[in-house]
């Protein structure tokens, strides 16, 4: 059977129910704002040194401290934590001759957001 050929299904079909909006839908703006944090934590190396860098004290780490246990040499690393660096996941400073990398709780907490429905918990907290 060719597309052509499919038959069409009633979108208003009696056993589809319409709920209720529960918050806000994304706006076209802030869903291409959202991919670009999306799109740099798809990376896995990305996503395990964001969550190196958070799991310092402080949500603060040196970037002497991370480039252990991973397969990637020190510029890859570099590359890495600008692209987290211009997602806005992490910001950074210079101090002296090294630089520390610090979690843009706000931009996690975006993200937190739009993965979670009112209502739904993680870990037994509310959120």
């Amino acid at each position: 059977m060719s597309n052509r050929e499919l038959p069409l299904t009633d979108v208003t079909s009696p056993a589809c129910e319409v709920t209720s909006v529960v918050r806000r839908p994304l706006t076209a703006e802030a869903a291409g704002e959202l991919a670009v944090a999306f799109k740099a934590l798809s990376d896995p190396v990305r996503l395990r040194l964001l969550s190196v860098v958070a799991s310092h004290t402080g949500g603060e780490a040196c970037v002497c401290d991370l480039s252990e246990g991973f397969d990637v040499g020190q510029p890859t690393i570099s590359h890495h934590l600008k692209v987290l660096r211009e997602a806005g996941l992490l910001s950074s400073e210079r101090r002296g001759s090294w630089v520390y990398y610090r979690v843009v709780p706000i931009a996690l907490q975006q993200l937190s957001d739009v993965l979670l429905a009112k209502g739904d918990t993680i870990a037994g907290v509310n959120a």
